[in-house]
């Protein structure tokens, strides 16, 4: 009878990356502190400065590096193989071009004026 790890690896060896807890305490600052960062430029953009082309690019910023830093340590994809990498990156790349395609359809409509 084979023991444990025989019967659910399939033969190969997997080991699994253990990830101290300091890490994880510096991603959940790192992740409040660009929440608060979120907040100030929402305050900043819509309240001081009364709207600004900034503000979206921003937020999307910040959103952006907040989704990594949990995709690769909560998720483990920095220590996961390259190739789940590329096929987990790969919605994203599908997803920008989606973006890229609705932005040069809006951008380029011939605006009409109302007759009224």
């Amino acid at each position: 009878m084979g023991s444990h790890s025989d019967k659910h690896s399939g033969g190969g060896h997997h080991s699994h990356h253990i990830i101290p807890q300091e890490i994880y305490t510096r991603v959940m600052w790192a992740l409040i502190v660009l929440t608060a960062f979120t907040v100030g430029f929402h305050y900043l953009f819509h309240v001081v400065m009364h709207g600004s082309v900034l503000a979206a690019p921003v937020a999307f910023l910040i959103a952006a590096i907040k989704a990594a830093l949990v995709l690769m340590f909560f998720m483990g994809l920095k220590y996961d193989k390259p190739e789940n990498r590329w096929i987990f990156s790969t919605g994203f790349i599908f997803l920008a071009l989606l973006f890229v395609i609705c932005m040069l359809d809006i951008f380029t409509r011939i605006s009409e004026t109302s007759t009224l």
